[in-house]
């Protein structure tokens, strides 16, 4: 996600000003950092959901202080300890299940402090926009995971390669599209459900990026000017 950050994240942050940032999937903290620059600036603080991050913690803990909270654990079991956020950054387990979880944690969130945050999530275009992948294969209940394999993709290929491919190392549903497969699936099957009234936008390059956006939202006055800028 941190390829968004010149173009669509910071101008997002500036034209929100959120106080309390929650970031899911940091692995080497090359957005992280960025976002705990902002914190220390800007006096916020920010979350951070990451099982096995790629940095040394205490030397972060130790750099950015109290606005640093750092949760090694799966995201759907720290999201909930968390009381009250404004902008939600998903980057973490590919796949329906955990994503439209966390959204559907998000909107309970939302429901007690009567305001939905911002959220901004990586890869809503090829490969995982409409094909799950599992970091854990077994922390997924049976009847929400795909049949899967370790192979790689190909643009306009559904089923999997043989050898090679893209991302052969992971875990990546044996097909692409259908129910309950992939994160921009995840997203459509949220909202069309919410309690609130949401806006979609969506960029394509990186691998996509949705963002997620109260209708009633400030940012709405500028997002369009900020994507459109963006040239992504």
């Amino acid at each position: 996600m941190h390829r968004y950050w010149d173009k669509v994240i910071k101008p997002i942050l500036i034209a929100s000003r959120p106080r309390t940032i929650v970031e899911i999937g940091s692995m080497s903290g090359l957005n992280t950092f960025k976002l705990l620059d902002y914190c220390k600036y800007c006096n916020a603080n920010c979350f951070i959901i990451e099982q096995t991050p790629l940095y040394n913690v205490e030397l972060l803990k130790a750099y950015y202080g109290h606005r640093a909270t750092v949760m090694e654990r799966l995201s759907l079991d720290a999201l909930p300890e968390i009381v009250q956020y404004d902008l939600l950054l998903v980057d973490g387990d590919h796949n329906w299940y955990t994503v439209y979880h966390e959204l559907a944690l998000a909107e309970q969130m939302a429901q007690r402090t009567g305001r939905f945050p911002i959220v901004l999530l990586h890869d809503t275009d090829w490969p995982y926009g409409r094909r799950d992948m599992y970091a854990s294969p077994e922390s997924i209940p049976p009847a929400f995971r795909q049949a899967y394999a370790r192979q790689g993709m190909e643009p306009g290929r559904s089923a999997l390669l043989e050898s090679g491919g893209f991302n052969a190392y992971s875990n990546n549903a044996v097909s692409e599209h259908g129910d309950r497969n992939g994160v921009l699936t995840a997203i459509e099957d949220f909202m069309k459900r919410s309690v609130f009234d949401l806006r979609l936008f969506k960029l394509y390059s990186h691998h996509g990026l949705g963002i997620l956006v109260p209708s009633q939202s400030e940012l709405m006055l500028t997002l369009p000017y900020i994507i459109a800028a963006s040239g992504m």
